[in-house]
């Protein structure tokens, strides 16, 4: 069975590097997974997620002229969140959505691509209300100690 583009297999991881793991498939083939096809979240180091020997799925993502072949672990994964984006996109108007940590921005979701412009206009003016915010809860816990200073 021959490889192509989009297909998932199964390999064994033969070498972990610090930006990415090589994986033995079918036919004595090698692909590379890049650290940031590993897992749907950040990978600080590989090793947290990858052993030498292990088996695991990957979907092939390229295979170039030269015979050099991109996987992705992380795409091979089943789609989870599926019906999660769903419900975030009705969810309100807003490009924001609050998460535990604080606002994350939302890509717009509209039939016409919004311009790089647009985009960082919105990242900033976001920017500047977390600031603004910022800037009055560390007055206000600072003011009245400021204030008793002052009174001699």
């Amino acid at each position: 069975m021959s490889l192509e583009v989009g297909m998932i297999v199964e390999g064994k991881v033969s070498g972990i590097t610090k930006f990415g793991a090589f994986v033995d498939l079918e036919d004595g083939k090698t692909g590379m997974v890049h650290i940031s096809e590993v897992a749907p979240t950040f990978v600080n180091d590989i090793k947290d997620h990858l052993t030498e020997g292990q088996s695991v799925k990957v979907k092939i993502l390229s295979i170039g002229d030269d015979g050099k072949i991109s996987l992705s672990i992380k795409k091979a994964l089943p789609q989870q969140n599926s019906n999660n984006n769903r419900q975030n996109r009705g969810a309100s108007s807003s490009h924001r959505q609050r998460s535990s940590s604080g606002y994350e921005w939302q890509p717009q979701r509209s039939s016409e691509p919004s311009s790089f412009e647009d985009m960082l206009s919105k990242f900033k003016q976001t920017s500047d209300e977390k600031i603004s915010n910022l800037k009055r809860a560390n007055e206000s816990r600072r003011g009245s100690s400021r204030r008793g200073n002052f009174q001699k």
